[in-house]
């Protein structure tokens, strides 16, 4: 991906590229050939939001990718975005009530 696109561009990508909306509220996590620089665009109601890091001394833990999607939990995206291995985040799953009250 070409790290010089901003909000429009990264836009266009979502759209063409994964054919995704991206203006339906999800984050879209781009990452640089390094592996030291995301980009995070997201629609937050209002505009395009776009936020860039860059890790110094180390680099972003990056998943291997089926289909160019990749769905994270949002304590998965959270590790991911500290810099650290988000693969090690292990959601605990709720149980589903079988009664109310």
């Amino acid at each position: 991906m070409d790290f010089r696109c901003g909000h429009d561009g990264l836009a266009a990508k979502v759209q063409e590229m994964i054919r995704l909306d991206p203006f339906s509220g999800a984050a879209f996590v781009f990452r640089s050939k390094r592996a030291d620089r995301i980009k995070i665009l997201v629609w937050d109601r209002t505009g395009l939001v776009l936020v860039h890091k860059r890790l110094e001394g180390c680099k972003f833990v990056w998943p291997t990718i089926a289909d160019e999607v990749m769905r994270m939990s949002p304590a998965m995206f959270a590790a991911l975005f500290e810099g650290l291995d988000w693969r090690l985040v292990r959601p605990e799953e709720a149980r589903r009530p079988q009664v109310a009250g």
